[in-house]
């Protein structure tokens, strides 16, 4: 089935593999089933533009997901039916949000109800800030491009009438109030309400403003509104229109539920029109800023180009060499999807909406938002600061800037807006970790103080900690809910502590690091003997009864636990995997437990808590053997180049960025602690290019040699780094920050 699969994928992706660069391993489309909620948009490298296919609705063949009752993404690779472009979305994410703005092009007859105008289509292209498509149903070919805050598309029509749509009510979430105004011939402005990330209640709505600009004079511009039931017109009905109502004298604005806007034109055979959109989250006139600063003029190849150049040169910070192409086309997928989120939110001025606020405030660097950090502080903010490290310390910057103008660091933050979703304190280990890696360019002090107040602060007070009370003084978080996943709180509150504690005793705290780190042994109070695993605890202490440590594992609800089973929870204690050990019974009943979790296929690749879980037989010596071998076959399972070539959501590249740091030979285990535990490479060289403002060397060199008569030699022998035995599987940052050699010796382990 797979491989079936995968020849009918590859017919419609060609991979231009020429030039050897970077940028042409890159298959935007792995990850866009499966769950991966990917998208194959265009888009620059963190950038708050994308234009991205929009799939997901207006055709009976399309479900929405089984499980949620909604489409978390605008494209899935298994629809078929193009009902537009939208602008502005999120990648890898398990909820609906942004995906609005939708750009459609049709031809013949006007048609504004997508259910009717939307079009199977062919042909379908994708790499690094382009896509490409041909609507079958109209014979146009559709290509869009970007730059970071203005999107581009050119439409190539048959002969006759030609129709570009801007349909503002539709879109992933159900918010549809929008208002559009003609600027010109050629030129519409407005704005679009945006949904509450998950429906959650707390999170409010916003606005997105945009200017629309097409580079021909059109035969004629209108509005339409969508007619409700019981609803009457005074105006002329269009029955052509469906349900819908056409304005078509359009020298006035619109506003309203179901709202947008179209132009018509006679077009030659073969002849393209280039509408750009520019947007803004803080004013239609920042939209058209953005719009003039970026792309004063409509030239599509020119933007295409950009966008390209701007993929390739952040691509090439890590260069591999050996491997398979489809080896490399997974690698530098999985840092493209790296690459896509945190994304900047500021306007070309600099102006961007501050936190939980309608105050509008500028800045002269980069304010990042989307921090999913629930999934991205434990590996993908760690690969910032490798490799990244200028936009690690703003993202730093911005998330302490959140916090003096909101109160809190942020935990689930989108456009300014906090959602509260997920678990735990993430922020913490986040800011932590960078510290002690060498990024200290912040306000320490302030800092200090937020992490302080959500660790510390009662429950009614507490954002962040909603069950602080009970933590503060049990130790634990008991079960008041049948499905409050009170264990899921505790145990990213004990990494979060950890982190604290070791930050508060390296700024002389002494009695907070005591206090915080007691805290993060917490986790020693779930311990079931028993059962051998982590299970809830009622207020008064004792175990919840009856008890299936794997209720949970096909997500199924979980007391006690956030999406997954007590052994997706039972080891997420990377900060004291020895004091687990010893909980257990000592270091080989550890092991043996833990390895029955993968023998019995309780682990689940796709969740955080247990993400990490194949790197802990390495804290064992003898047993690194058991985290080289199940991190290659997780490898070879799970990361393919296939749509479905993510084991599951992304997570804003979480999943891809675990790829992309064990193909490199190396995994940080344990946020907030400055190393990296070993793994087999991928690749037979892989060159990480550093940058010499933060580290001393400006690039280091990993190399993977095999003797030349063990084509098996899948496992480390030995370690040397600049030439000397390196006598442990483990790496600090410093050690690999300063290197500009390391090679891992590999060699054959018999039976194993």
């Amino acid at each position: 089935m797979r491989k079936t699969f995968l020849y009918l994928f590859l017919g419609c992706f060609t991979m231009v593999s020429a030039q050897n660069e970077p940028v042409d391993y890159v298959n935007p489309f792995i990850g866009t089933t499966n769950y991966g909620t990917t998208n194959p948009g265009a888009m620059c490298p963190q950038s708050f533009m994308s234009v991205t296919p929009f799939n997901v609705m207006g055709s009976d063949l399309n479900k929405r997901d089984k499980d949620t009752g909604w489409w978390s993404t605008p494209y899935s690779f298994d629809n078929k039916y193009f009902t537009g472009y939208a602008h502005v979305n999120l990648s890898g994410v398990g909820c609906p949000d942004m995906s609005s703005l939708l750009l459609m092009p049709t031809s013949g007859d006007m048609i504004v109800d997508y259910r009717k105008y939307g079009s199977e289509y062919k042909d379908e292209t994708a790499s690094p800030g382009y896509y490409s498509n041909i609507l079958t149903k109209y014979n146009i070919k559709t290509e869009v491009s970007a730059t970071p805050r203005v999107g581009i598309a050119r439409f190539t029509f048959p002969k006759g009438q030609a129709n570009i749509l801007l349909n503002l009510g539709e879109g992933l979430t159900n918010e549809s109030g929008a208002m559009v105004r003609r600027v010109s011939d050629t030129e519409i402005e407005g704005t679009k309400l945006l949904g509450t990330f998950c429906y959650t209640a707390s999170q409010a709505v916003f606005p997105i403003y945009f200017v629309m600009r097409i580079n021909k004079a059109p035969k004629s511009v209108g509005y339409w509104k969508l007619q409700r039931p019981g609803e009457t017109w005074e105006k002329e009905w269009n029955k052509d229109a469906g349900t819908y109502k056409l304005y078509t004298k359009y020298n006035r604005e619109i506003a309203g539920d179901d709202v947008g806007a179209y132009f018509t034109f006679d077009a030659q055979e073969g002849e393209s029109i280039e509408v750009q959109m520019g947007v803004s989250f803080v004013s239609i006139e920042n939209a058209r800023l953005n719009l003039n600063t970026e792309q004063p003029k409509a030239d599509f190849e020119a933007v295409h180009k950009a966008a390209r150049k701007s993929w390739n040169d952040d691509l090439s910070r890590i260069l591999v060499e050996g491997g398979t192409k489809d080896q490399k086309t997974v690698f530098y997928t999985g840092l493209y999807h790296a690459l896509v989120h945190p994304n900047i939110l500021q306007d070309v001025n600099g102006d961007y909406p501050a936190m939980e606020s309608s105050e509008i405030k500028t800045t002269k660097e980069n304010r990042y938002t989307v921090f999913s950090l629930w999934d991205t502080y434990r590996n993908v903010h760690q690969l910032m600061t490798l490799v990244y490290p200028e936009r690690q310390i703003q993202m730093m910057h911005t998330m302490i800037d959140m916090y003096k103008e909101h109160g809190w660091l942020p935990k689930w933050e989108l456009y300014g807006r906090e959602s509260y979703t997920m678990e735990g304190d993430p922020s913490i280990p986040v800011i932590v970790d960078a510290w002690f890696k060498g990024l200290k360019d912040f306000d320490v002090n302030t800092a200090y103080e937020a992490m302080y107040k959500s660790a510390t602060l009662p429950s009614k007070e507490n954002l962040m900690r909603p069950d602080n009370d009970d933590y503060m003084k049990l130790g634990f978080v008991p079960l008041r809910g049948e499905f409050d996943n009170s264990v899921s709180h505790a145990l990213e509150y004990y990494i979060a502590d950890w982190n604290l504690a070791r930050f508060a005793e390296a700024l002389g705290k002494k009695e907070d690091a005591k206090l915080f780190y007691k805290r993060s042994l917490g986790y020693k109070h779930y311990y079931d003997k028993e059962s051998g695993a982590f299970r809830p605890l009622l207020p008064d202490g004792t175990f919840l009864t009856p008890f299936n440590p794997a209720q949970g594992m096909n997500f199924e609800p979980n007391p006690g636990f956030h999406e997954g089973s007590a052994w997706n929870y039972t080891f997420a204690v990377p900060h004291d995997i020895a004091g687990l050990a010893k909980l257990m019974g000592g270091d080989k009943k550890f092991v043996d437990k833990l390895q029955m979790v993968f023998d019995k296929e309780y682990f689940d690749v796709t969740n955080e808590p247990d993400i990490n879980y194949p790197h802990f037989f390495s804290n064992f010596k003898g047993e690194e053997w058991r985290t080289q071998k199940i991190v290659k076959q997780l490898l070879n399972d799970h990361f393919t180049n296939t749509p479905g070539g993510l084991p599951g959501n992304d997570d804003t590249g979480t999943l891809s960025t675990w790829a992309v740091f064990n193909m490199m030979g190396l995994y940080p285990e344990c946020p907030g602690r400055p190393d990296y535990t070993l793994v087999t490479p991928t690749f037979d060289k892989i060159t990480i290019k550093l940058n010499p403002n933060y580290y001393k060397s400006d690039k280091v060199v990993i190399e993977a040699v095999k003797p030349m008569d063990a084509a098996n030699a899948n496992f480390i022998g030995s370690l040397r780094i600049d030439g000397k035995v390196h006598d442990s599987f483990r790496i600090t940052h410093e050690e690999l920050t300063g290197a500009k050699e390391i090679k891992y010796l590999l060699k054959p382990i018999a039976g194993k």
